[in-house]
């Protein structure tokens, strides 16, 4: 079903609202979503207020479409049509429910990214927990000025090159319409709200964790060509009852933006103000809107030294903190509550001033000494640079950049052994000249391009050891594993087939899991495929990491990016038969994203797969979304609880869970 598609609800024609809805403020338009394959705007301007006598109503197409001539049927009543975006009314729990007084005190703050409590115009609770009265969200007005002479400029470029030059219809792949349609329409932020465990009990070693999992959410429709990578990064985070309840007490559902400065940049000027990077920068038309940044960077409108990422692909908990991260930019230190369950950001962390540019999404943390391993790579020398951080957080030693790496490679992930970093160089290149020459993209393929793995000691000081291995062929966009084999190195990932489409045409893409060996003595290089199905999106038990492992959890892709089921695949079957060991379907319109393996650690040298696998799971025909606890050694993944969370959540990209422990010894950003 879709979401937010009538123009007859009662919020849009101005009926009198209902009782404990919050009025609605002067806002700048609105925006709905179908769910048939063309998505229709819906738009509302206004002066002052949202009275009918004081505004108009007109749908839009791209670029002239002509409108839906009709409409479908009235939304059902957990739905609302709200400013900005569709806002779902979380449904009620159940009909013994209680929700806490909500504030009515506007509150502030003098730190821009702490003001998470202040944004959503969701009220109400249910008591869970005790939560305290200065975490109550508090309906706030903003009054934004008027923008300057040189944004109305620069947004008037906007529009004629998004309306004339390069319009959106005219490239699907990238038409809003279609990226941000079903379950990848936005969602508004969510204060912590109870969410009944409906099946079977939380396994004591989930107790009093959390669940967070991130992904893309534009806080704004995009006035042009939009990628599903682009969006502003939601942190959806599911706190789980605290041991001695049995495992049966509500959980926690909380929705939050993470508080980067482009989003702060951008919900103060009502708009987006950066253009799409992975698909606006195209031919003329994306010379075009770099000439329009430039100009925004030169007349102050923005700084991109104060970042340009979203942290919209993935979280890491590491040195006591947690971060969510996006490789376009520094991490952003947030907090999840161990009592409530809110999250707040902290803000964007340089380590002392010892990071610099960007951190690679995937970081690795050993889990035998604590410490993390990253890198950051960009279109300029050098293409790769490697650092790491020592079990406290902090930036060990000096970067190491790679200039071997001659050209720059969408480097998106990498793996460790015990001794070793490994960094696969890929057929998904940057090509900026490509734009300016030829009219083309900044990033894609080259299947000139010979694919190859470096390897590099895992301290050093230097590229002076680093050895690169030709794999023809092999174009792994995220790493599983990696161990050493007495002279061997073994490298476990899903590899992109089709690697023309790994970003422009994700539903055409294969990936297929393979175990890659390298005799680090002849140089010699084998590869064995593991698995024939569409899988990626994978984890292993983290406590293996680096180490040699038998098993892992990978989402079926049925197309990438939707998550149809998970597998478990036993390695050790590799060169003898399919590794695939389990399977969990979700169902035919169910529909999820990347598992996240849970150890039960309940005892002294328990086996790998003792523990749970994890993920939000969304129902296409029913709207409902759950989050779902599969034991991991059962021979059908068996699901042995279900919360069901009172709207849905969007399908993101990477999870994490964080354990109680972990959530109360959180530190501070210094």
């Amino acid at each position: 079903m879709g979401v937010g598609r009538h123009s007859h609800h009662s919020s849009v024609t101005g009926r009198k609202q209902r009782r404990g809805e919050e009025a609605l403020t002067p806002v700048d338009h609105i925006f709905c979503f179908c769910s048939s394959s063309k998505m229709d705007v819906l738009l509302i301007s206004s002066s002052s207020s949202l009275s009918a006598t004081s505004r108009r109503l007109r749908m839009l197409g791209p670029s002239g479409l002509p409108p839906p001539t009709s409409f479908s049927s009235p939304p059902p009543p957990f739905l609302r049509i709200s400013a900005v975006r569709v806002e779902e009314k979380p449904r009620a729990p159940g009909p013994k429910t209680k929700t806490a007084p909500t504030s009515t005190t506007t509150t502030t703050t003098t730190n821009p990214y702490q003001d998470n409590k202040q944004d959503s115009g969701i009220s109400q609770r249910t008591n869970h927990r005790p939560i305290p009265p200065r975490l109550q969200p508090a309906p706030v007005s903003r009054v934004r000025a008027a923008p300057s002479p040189q944004a109305t400029f620069c947004n008037a470029l906007d529009e004629l090159i998004n309306n004339f030059i390069d319009p959106p219809v005219l490239r699907p792949s990238v038409d809003p319409r279609h990226v941000l349609s079903n379950n990848f329409a936005p969602v508004d932020e969510l204060p912590p709200i109870s969410c009944p465990v409906v099946r079977g009990a939380i396994p004591r070693c989930l107790a009093g964790g959390a669940y967070i999992r991130n992904g893309p959410n534009p806080q704004y429709l995009p006035r042009g060509p939009h990628h599903l990578f682009d969006g502003d990064g939601m942190l959806h985070s599911l706190l789980l009852p605290p041991a001695g309840s049995d495992g049966m007490a509500p959980a926690i559902l909380c929705s939050r933006y993470v508080r980067t400065y482009r989003y702060l940049l951008e919900r103060d000027a009502g708009a987006p103000v950066f253009p799409s990077i992975f698909s606006a920068f195209h031919g003329a038309a994306g010379m075009a809107r770099g000439a329009v940044s430039a100009v925004r960077v030169l007349t102050g409108q923005m700084n991109p030294v104060e970042g340009v990422g979203l942290a919209n692909t993935s979280l890491a908990f590491f040195g006591g903190r947690l971060f969510a991260l996006g490789e376009s930019d520094l991490p952003y230190a947030v907090r999840v509550s161990s009592e409530d369950g809110d999250i707040a950001t902290l803000g964007r962390c340089d380590f002392d001033g010892r990071l610099f540019m960007g951190m690679t999404a995937h970081p690795k943390k050993d889990p035998v000494t604590g410490e993390l391993f990253a890198f950051r790579y960009g279109p300029v020398p050098p293409f790769l640079t490697y650092f790491w951080f020592d079990s406290d957080g902090n930036k060990s030693g000096d970067d190491v950049p790679i200039f071997s790496l001659r050209q720059p490679s969408f480097l998106h992930d990498f793996a460790i052994t015990e001794r070793y970093a490994i960094f696969p160089d890929l057929q998904i290149v940057m090509k900026p000249m490509d734009m300016v020459l030829g009219g083309g993209a900044p990033v894609g393929s080259d299947n000139g391009k010979v694919p190859r793995i470096g390897v590099l000691p895992r301290y050093a000081t230097s590229e002076a050891e680093m050895r690169w291995f030709e794999v023809p062929g092999f174009n792994p966009v995220h790493a599983l594993n990696a161990w050493e084999d007495g002279d061997e190195l073994v490298l476990v990932a899903p590899n992109v087939l089709s690697v023309e489409h790994a970003l422009d045409r994700m539903e055409l893409v294969h990936s297929s899991l393979e175990m890659v060996r390298i005799d680090l003595g002849s140089g010699a290089v084998s590869r064995t495929p593991m698995s024939a199905a569409n899988i990626d999106f994978g984890v292993i038990n983290p406590r293996y990491m680096g180490r040699k492992n038998r098993y892992a959890y990978l989402g079926v892709g049925d197309p990438m990016p939707k998550i149809s089921g998970v597998v478990k695949l036993d390695l050790t079957l590799a060169g003898k038969s399919d590794c695939v060991v389990a399977r969990r379907d979700f169902g035919s319109t169910c529909f999820g994203g990347e598992p996240f393996f849970v150890a039960s650690g309940e005892r002294e040298g328990e086996e790998e797969d003792e523990g749970y696998v994890v993920s939000y799971v969304h129902d296409e025909g029913s709207g409902e979304s759950r989050f779902v606890v599969m034991d991991a050694r059962s021979p059908d993944l068996d699901i042995v609880a279900e919360v069901l969370l009172p709207r849905r959540v969007p399908y993101g990209f990477h999870g994490l869970f964080v354990s109680q422990a972990e959530l109360r010894s959180q530190r501070p950003l210094k």
